[in-house]
């Protein structure tokens, strides 16, 4: 760990000047206590830097906390072995899954299906109970649920150190949360206007706890965290399907573990409650199970907290971009990308160039960065990757 000033301390071996220096406005805000946490896969985000811990007295800033509100990762482990696995051709679970997950930004499902029925019902009780209608957001957010979207998200078969086969995915809240979030950022910034508040950067701008505008953003936020849990757990459950017929046999769960990296709790952290909004980290407390997932074709790990108080309880949540998508295309070629996915199945286009393992940051690295936040308890390997264009 490095102290870069008194109010941000970091984690990240890699890391460059536009990096701190977006982290040094962002923990100059007055409401930051004691200080901003850069985690190892720090990269520029908007507003804040994506891998921070930002915890904030009275006040949230909405960018801080992201647009894909309630991103995250959900792992299951099984009872099936590599060999097994194996024995089938894996192009066809790829293809079973991709018929079973509707993949890439804006595509949803054509019905509510039976397992998605009680989700929504969740969902549509729990929006009533915060007293707003997501619809008036996104009126096809009930068949978004169970729907991955593009970019870094992705599905994946891996399997561990011990050869057992895990069903590991990531994915978060979709065009509801997103349209939250946008909301949300504009009557911040709006209200920063209003009041002559001068902001370093106008994607800093915040809402003040016990406010109006503050107790609505809490309670849609908190729907669309719970949205996107639940959107994991649904596609989680469709892979589970798709594994267990070609598997001939239905698939046991040994462990689950579903986690946030974008999103804001109340915490308590050196003497005072607060709000930790972690853009990009996920909540290690000591001995909560997390997960922390590599670039497209590298390593992914299954970790324990270790409830590191300077990092307010926190660890990375991947490996972090190095380069811009633009610049990855502009850098690397397919031919690269069908090098870096050798012995994994996956769906071979150029699209994915723009993922391909070395536009981001090694996850080796990441992780001998974060020894002192997470112990590693698995280390998993890709043998199927699904992705959205």
């Amino acid at each position: 760990m490095e102290r870069l000033s008194t109010r941000l301390l970091s984690w990240a071996s890699m890391l460059d000047d536009k990096t701190v220096e977006q982290a040094r406005t962002s923990s100059s805000m007055p409401f930051i206590h004691p200080h901003l946490a850069l985690m190892p896969d720090a990269h520029l985000g908007k507003g804040a830097t994506v891998g921070s811990v930002i915890p904030t007295l009275g006040a949230i800033m909405p960018a801080a906390v992201g647009v894909d509100i309630g991103c995250g990762m959900i792992a299951v482990r099984t009872q099936f072995r590599r060999d097994q696995l194996v024995a089938h051709d894996l192009s066809v679970l790829r293809e079973q899954i991709e018929r079973a997950v509707p993949l890439s930004a804006g595509h949803a499902n054509r019905k509510v299906v039976a397992t998605a029925e009680p989700r929504v019902a969740e969902l549509e009780a729990l929006a009533e109970k915060a007293g707003f209608d997501p619809s008036a957001y996104a009126g096809h957010w009930r068949l978004q649920l169970g729907s991955l979207g593009s970019g870094n998200h992705f599905i994946e078969v891996s399997v561990d150190e011990l050869d057992r086969v895990w069903m590991f995915l990531h994915s978060g809240s979709r065009g509801v949360g997103n349209k939250i979030a946008t909301h949300h950022i504009a009557v911040a910034q709006r209200l920063a206007k209003k009041w002559w508040i001068e902001l370093p950067d106008p994607d800093l701008a915040y809402l003040v706890e016990g406010t109006p505008e503050f107790t609505r953003y809490i309670r849609e936020l908190r729907w669309a965290q719970h949205f996107a849990l639940l959107n994991r757990e649904e596609m989680m459950d469709r892979v589970a399907r798709q594994l267990s017929e070609v598997m001939g046999e239905t698939v046991v769960e040994h462990e689950r573990i579903n986690c946030h990296h974008n999103f804001t709790e109340s915490e308590k952290h050196f003497g005072k409650q607060v709000w930790v909004s972690r853009k990009g980290a996920i909540q290690a407390d000591a001995g909560l199970p997390g997960l922390i997932p590599g670039s497209m074709g590298t390593a992914s790990y299954v970790v324990e907290g270790l409830g590191n108080p300077l990092s307010l309880n926190s660890s990375p949540h991947g490996a972090g971009r190095e380069y811009s998508r633009s610049a990855a295309r502009r850098t690397f070629t397919h031919a690269q990308l069908r090098e870096a996915m050798a012995g994994i199945e996956f769906r071979d286009t150029d699209a994915f160039i723009d993922e391909i393992p070395q536009a981001y940051k090694p996850i080796d690295q990441v992780m001998a960065d974060a020894a002192d936040l997470v112990s590693i308890r698995h280390t998993l390997r890709q043998l199927v990757n699904v992705k959205g264009d």
